[in-house]
């Protein structure tokens, strides 16, 4: 029996719009080149991932068959804004059934859709999966085809135009830290789960002792699964530098060479995603969650390159001239624009509530204090290397952070700092503590300035988003008194299976 495909209903049901690519003029030259690439491509392609990361940084897809794809590459698909809405535990934040859900974006009203159009130059087709599957990254528009408020790669972009406008490039490299344990059961942790109940977190051991840092041995006890996925990474195209065993049982950190600023936020959605897809596979579970609730678990941070080059030039603005090393007046000034606004955008950085336990004084080489030196690893800001390898690296980001907006928070910063063209001076260790928790963070985040780089609508979002999350963690405390330097229960399951 033949079955009529009711094409025309299918598109008006899925697809954004037909043409919408076209009419809005969304792809530069270099898009629409990939696009006949891809048209090209797709005959031996079974799926396709569309995928966008979400204000939380999780990766939000649809499964579509190829030839779906075909029609959606350019017209865009429609996609329900529940990830707008929700917080990192699935309760409602943003009241989209009101009149007025507070965030100025009439669209979100009754739950309407938004468009994710595909972004050509992050199609790539996946090592490895049967069936073939494709990924590929969306940027988020409303319908009438104009930047979503809400789209944290769309901050980015912006960002960068601000650099481009001023011949300046800015480099980014990550040094990511993440836990790897071994599966103790299938059980998918569904018992009391639903709107903002999370259930119970996957039951894990750890694969290791830890505490003997980077020693060989214990990386072998990890390399059957890390050598094959720095492979699998290496397959996708991914700049993979090393992997390394960090301090904590089953502590990795996986490092990155440097990267346009938008291909290392890509990247980094990607890396978290596969990562751990790939060890899901093989029995085990990956997590970038912070400090999990595993014995003796030393807080894993993300470590955030970062260097400004001039384009005309190919110089890198932070080298300094002479034998003297440390950084020219141009990388001080971009140190002190990461300094003055460290505390209004402290919240992109360290999202969870779980984020902080790694900033208490008690654990040496994670950042206490708003402060610089060179080569320092107990500084916020600590300055690396010397000539055109001059760079700066943030050590307060979480690993389970944003990569859109904690990447758009930094270069803004520096780029602020750049403007104002006044130097940071000698260094110092710094008078002002980072914020310490959650509330002290996003009390900041309210109250400063976070809305000249993310717009009104995704400041009043965030913070609905990080209200919620708040709120039922304080919630739960009340009726279970944690203990001291102890990850919750409740930490355990909102945090370590989603990140």
């Amino acid at each position: 029996m033949r079955i009529r495909s009711w094409t025309s209903l299918s598109e008006q049901g899925s697809v954004g719009r037909p043409s919408f690519v076209a009419d809005h003029g969304l792809w530069d030259d270099a898009r629409l080149a990939a696009a006949e690439r891809i048209e090209a491509e797709l005959a031996r392609v079974d799926l396709v991932r569309l995928v966008y990361g979400d204000p939380h940084g999780l990766a939000r897809s649809k499964t579509l068959t190829a030839d779906a794809f075909r029609s959606v590459l350019r017209n865009g698909m429609n996609f329900s804004p529940g990830p707008f809405l929700f917080d990192t535990g699935h309760a409602v934040a943003v009241d989209f059934l009101g009149d007025d859900p507070g965030v100025g974006v009439d669209e979100i009203t009754g739950a309407g859709n938004f468009v994710a159009v595909p972004d050509p130059l992050t199609f790539q087709i996946l090592p490895d999966r049967a069936p073939r599957t494709a990924w590929v990254i969306a940027d988020e528009y409303l319908r009438d085809g104009t930047p979503h408020p809400l789209s944290s790669r769309d901050v980015l972009r912006r960002v960068l135009a601000e650099y481009d406008s001023r011949g300046l490039a800015p480099a980014v490299g990550l040094e990511v830290e993440w836990y790897l344990t071994r599966r103790l059961d299938d059980e998918p942790g569904n018992a009391g789960n639903g709107f903002g109940l999370q259930g119970q977190a996957p039951r894990v051991t750890a694969v290791n002792a830890g505490y003997q840092f980077n020693l060989d041995a214990h990386y072998d006890t990890i390399a059957p699964l890390t050598d094959p996925l720095a492979l699998h990474l290496l397959e996708l195209g991914l700049p993979l530098r090393s992997m390394e065993h960090e301090s904590g049982p089953g502590q990795v950190e996986t490092t990155f060479s440097p990267m346009t600023a938008m291909d290392a936020a890509d990247a980094m959605l990607l890396f978290r995603t596969v990562t751990k897809q790939f060890c899901a596979q093989r029995g085990h579970h990956a997590s970038f969650m912070a400090q999990p609730a595993v014995d003796s678990a030393d807080p894993s941070g993300w470590h955030l390159n970062q260097s400004v080059i001039e384009v005309a030039t190919g110089r890198n603005l932070f080298e300094a001239e002479g034998p003297s090393g440390s950084m020219s007046p141009e990388g001080k000034a971009y140190a002190d624009g990461l300094l003055d606004w460290a505390r209004d955008l402290f919240v992109l950085s360290v999202p969870t509530v779980n984020g902080y336990r790694r900033l208490a004084a008690h654990h040496t080489l994670a950042p206490t204090r708003i402060g610089w030196r060179v080569e320092d690893r107990s500084a916020m800001l600590r300055v690396v290397g010397t000539g055109a390898g001059a760079h700066i690296e943030n050590r307060m980001g979480e690993p389970c952070a944003n990569p859109y907006l904690n990447i758009a928070a930094q270069l803004f910063a520096g780029l602020d700092g750049l403007a104002s063209g006044t130097p940071a001076g000698v260094p110092a260790p710094g008078d002002q503590l980072v914020p310490q928790s959650l509330r002290e963070s996003l009390d900041a985040f309210r109250a400063g300035r976070a809305a000249e780089l993310l717009g009104e609508p995704l400041t009043a979002c965030l913070t609905k988003l990080k209200e919620s999350e708040l709120h039922r963690f304080e919630a739960w405390c009340a009726q279970n008194p944690p203990l001291p330097d102890r990850p919750t229960q409740w930490e355990q399951r909102e945090y370590f299976g989603a990140y």
